[in-house]
């Protein structure tokens, strides 16, 4: 236990799923820990998200995932396609669920961020709080907000997201990188028949598209399409008008756009980080997208901001102090972020081809990639 059972008192910086599932999980040791997030209010926003198997263990390791369970919607198979319709490979998540006991689903976000958010006591979260620096010296942590207010902790852990300012802080060259395309997401209410426990990608030179069944008749979806960083006239599109780049797809596409509550349609330009050389820094920790955003193509930004969570959270039982904790933290975790953020990245610039000849020889070749293999790549998730 730490430090013999002292206290030490822990800021998390970020109230978003990495911040949240990590102040669930030291609360759970007996530590200390607030949570600072720069809303004003909670307001559970977002359209669906995917939580792998791994990461589902890990919540119910921390208690929490009968709860997730019930909110969510299990995936046995993924399909792909191209954009003539045409079955290119399958992956079989039931497989995966045989190994590891834990099944893929897809979830909305608001649900899963609901979940936490109501796991922690009111008192230690406070909101309207964005920090825009953090000084630390052999003592303590001085944290500056936006409002002007300064309050002093042992530790800080920033779950900041991907723009995090006590992470640029510390490594100025940190910038997001721009993965080269942009996308559109939503969630849509749709009478058509979807294919129960599949999520299907469709793939051509136009654009990727992609949906997934979430409870309650609702579908998740995205669209991503190749762009310059900033594109206005991709990010004023509507409903309509995406439609319209996919009118080559499936019919469905186009129905599950259209499906679509205008005003709930998210566009983002995608991002990662390019892999960090340390997360830990004296006093302060970098947790989830801060230290390791990936772009969304294996669907593990969440589910590693999850292991990251367990993982700390396990460390404060074989140390005896925060630095040493953050620093086997930080040896566990780097080599398997690093992988994914380099994997998923892959994936997404192939999926991405807007070369007919590339996209041609890959959409001929995907079908004779056996599943078993797919499923191989995906076995690393599982290493604790």
């Amino acid at each position: 236990m730490i430090g013999g059972g002292s206290k030490m008192r822990i800021a998390i910086i970020g109230g978003g799923i990495g911040g949240l599932c990590t102040a669930y999980a030291l609360l759970q040791k007996g530590i200390d820990v607030e949570v600072f997030e720069a809303a004003h209010s909670f307001k559970p926003i977002g359209a669906g998200i995917g939580i792998g198997s791994n990461a589902m263990q890990d919540l119910v390791d921390l208690g929490i995932g009968e709860e997730i369970y019930a909110d969510g919607t299990i995936l046995k198979t993924q399909e792909f396609y191209a954009g003539n319709g045409k079955l290119l490979n399958t992956i079989d998540f039931g497989a995966l669920q045989k190994l590891y006991n834990q099944s893929n689903i897809t979830i909305q976000r608001a649900d899963l961020h609901r979940s936490l958010f109501q796991a922690i006591p009111a008192h230690l979260l406070h909101l309207n709080k964005k920090c825009i620096a953090v000084n630390q010296d052999d003592s303590n942590c001085q944290i500056t907000f936006s409002d002007g207010n300064i309050v002093n902790f042992d530790y800080v852990i920033a779950a900041d997201g991907i723009h995090s300012p006590i992470r640029q802080q510390l490594v100025p060259t940190s910038k997001p990188r721009f993965a080269g395309y942009m996308c559109w997401r939503g969630v849509a209410e749709i009478t058509d028949q979807i294919e129960p426990n599949t999520s299907v990608e469709i793939w051509d030179t136009i654009g990727r598209f992609g949906y997934a069944p979430l409870k309650d008749g609702k579908v998740y979806w995205f669209a991503c399409v190749n762009a310059a960083e900033k594109d206005i006239f991709l990010h004023g599109l509507e409903k309509e008008q995406i439609a319209h780049l996919f009118k080559d797809f499936p019919k469905q596409v186009g129905k599950i756009i259209q499906a679509t509550e205008q005003a709930t349609i998210l566009h983002h330009d995608l991002y990662d980080l390019a892999p960090l050389k340390q997360f830990h820094f004296n006093r302060i920790l970098l947790l989830g997208d801060a230290a390791h955003a990936t772009t969304p193509n294996m669907g593990q930004g969440a589910g590693q901001a999850i292991e990251d969570a367990l993982a700390l959270s396990q460390m404060f039982d074989l140390h005896d102090s925060f630095e040493d904790a953050a620093a086997a933290y930080e040896q566990k975790r780097m080599p398997k972020t690093k992988k994914v953020t380099t994997l998923s990245r892959q994936i997404g610039s192939i999926a991405q081809w807007k070369n007919p000849v590339l996209a041609k020889a890959r959409d001929v070749a995907f079908p004779f990639v056996p599943s078993s293999l797919l499923l191989k790549r995906l076995k690393f998730l599982f290493s604790k």
